[in-house]
């Protein structure tokens, strides 16, 4: 059923009862996500070193261009599995599951094999530093045979989402995260096995995260259980995903890409800073998972009741989501300016990359709400399938970003790290205001957005 409260006596409260309870799984998920790349670089750090730690974090815009192109497909399976929920259309749903489960799987299992047979091309076109590039190259090539895993489960996350059930992907990491520390552990630091024993414990818990999930998805939901013949799809539902998965795909991509050049910029800065400013990202992709993940409880609880014909209730979603991020996002700033150095320290990094480290996040951290009304407007305008426009604006953001670091390099130092990305999200925010007025039937949600701003 979707995603409502029987008859609450306050509609707006009973819609921001029902966004927490959908969100909070979401943002744990995400938490846990996270802390495999914590572990490895936690471990890793006070294990071998900080070398081995730089060598961890030059891999990672690599890891994430794959990654954020499988996510940002899934966001919009996710919509579209949301759609054909509300709308009532369920037959569809078993039939997206398999088709899209095979493709991207086949699909990321064959650009993994490309991304291994190019690591090392890879890693000197980012202009990774001499004394880590061999470090980085054994770690990433293990890194890559995790790929095909998770494309298959964010397919799955994708479907347990878009039909209400934002608990499965939570268990099915609590799981993975739980095996992930224990394997570091046991490769890591009993058996030595350095950068290549993080790798392969990461390897391991993602497979094991995508098992967890199918059987999850086929034990607790008949709509998710797959037969023979459920994988042919007629070409209108193919269609559909690709419409929708496609763009957010591209603009993940992109920005992605986008990361490799802002490394290569980042690398110029030195050894230090490398190590400080990655595991900032470490942290702070943490501390922006209630963000972005009340944005995917916002397109998702938008996308059913749109679908179900209830467009003030998806209005009205909208306008609770922004109050609880414009909420979120000063609490996260409040949080993270006092701790953000003391937990960067935890990594094993030494007192300069820890006073880098700390600097970033005194300057980052003064924009969140800037990055949170953002998000919110996207979650809006994506689960109305307004997924183009919002890919368009990722791209013209990224865009501004680059611009902004080569800009003002020689003022700011690599404290321009920090003003780029605050710049890119204030473009971001514009153009998604832009976007609601220009929409004239949400000139109510505009005007509330403005006030928030």
């Amino acid at each position: 059923m979707i995603l409502t409260e029987n008859k609450p006596k306050k509609e707006l409260g009973g819609i921001a009862y029902t966004l927490i309870r959908f969100s909070l799984p979401l943002i744990l998920s995400g938490i846990l996500q996270q802390l495999y790349n914590w572990a490895d670089a936690f471990i890793v750090g006070n294990v071998e070193g900080e070398l081995a730690l730089a060598a961890i974090g030059a891999t990672g815009t690599v890891v994430n261009f794959y990654l954020m192109a499988i996510t940002g497909f899934a966001i919009g399976l996710a919509i579209l599995f949301a759609q054909k929920f509300g709308s009532g259309e369920t037959a569809a749903i078993p039939k997206l599951l398999a088709a899209f489960s095979i493709l991207l799987g086949l699909s990321f299992a064959l650009l993994a094999a490309v991304g291994i047979r190019l690591t090392a091309p890879l890693l000197r076109l980012m202009h990774t530093t001499p004394d880590t590039i061999q470090l980085a190259e054994n770690y990433l090539k293990i890194i890559f045979a995790g790929v095909p895993f998770l494309a298959v489960y964010h397919v799955y996350s994708a479907a347990l989402r878009g039909i209400g059930d934002s608990r499965a992907p939570f268990l099915a990491i609590l799981f993975s995260s739980v095996l992930n520390v224990a394997l570091d552990l046991l490769f890591v630091a009993w058996l030595h096995w350095g950068v290549e024993g993080a790798a392969a414990a990461t390897v391991l818990s993602q497979a094991a995260m995508t098992v967890f999930l199918i059987a999850y998805a086929a034990k607790k939901h008949a709509l998710l259980r797959l037969s023979a013949g459920k994988g042919r799809m007629d070409r209108a539902l193919l269609a559909q995903g690709v419409r929708l998965g496609l763009p957010p795909m591209i603009q993940s991509s992109v920005s992605a890409f986008g990361s490799l050049l802002l490394q290569n910029f980042m690398n110029g800065f030195g050894t230090q800073t490398v190590a400080a400013i990655t595991t900032a990202y470490r942290v702070d992709s943490i501390i922006l998972l209630p963000i972005i993940n009340l944005s995917s409880g916002i397109s998702t609880i938008v996308a059913q009741s749109y679908s179900a014909g209830e467009k003030k209730r998806a209005q009205k979603t909208f306008t609770v989501g922004t109050l609880l991020m414009a909420a979120v996002s000063l609490l996260l700033t409040g949080l993270v300016i006092p701790t953000g150095g003391p937990i960067i320290k935890l990594f094993g990094v030494g007192p300069e990359a820890t006073a880098i480290g700390q600097n970033f996040f005194y300057h980052i951290a003064c924009f969140y709400l800037v990055f949170g009304l953002a998000t919110a407007a996207r979650g809006y305008l994506e689960g109305l399938g307004d997924v183009l426009y919002s890919s368009i604006a990722g791209i013209v953001s990224l865009a501004s970003r680059i611009i902004a670091s080569y800009a003002m390099a020689a003022r700011c130092g690599n404290l321009v790290i920090a003003y780029a990305e605050a710049f890119s999200w204030g473009v971001l925010l514009l153009l998604y205001l832009v976007r609601l007025i220009w929409k004239g039937h949400n000139a109510k949600q505009a005007k509330t957005f403005c006030h928030a701003v």
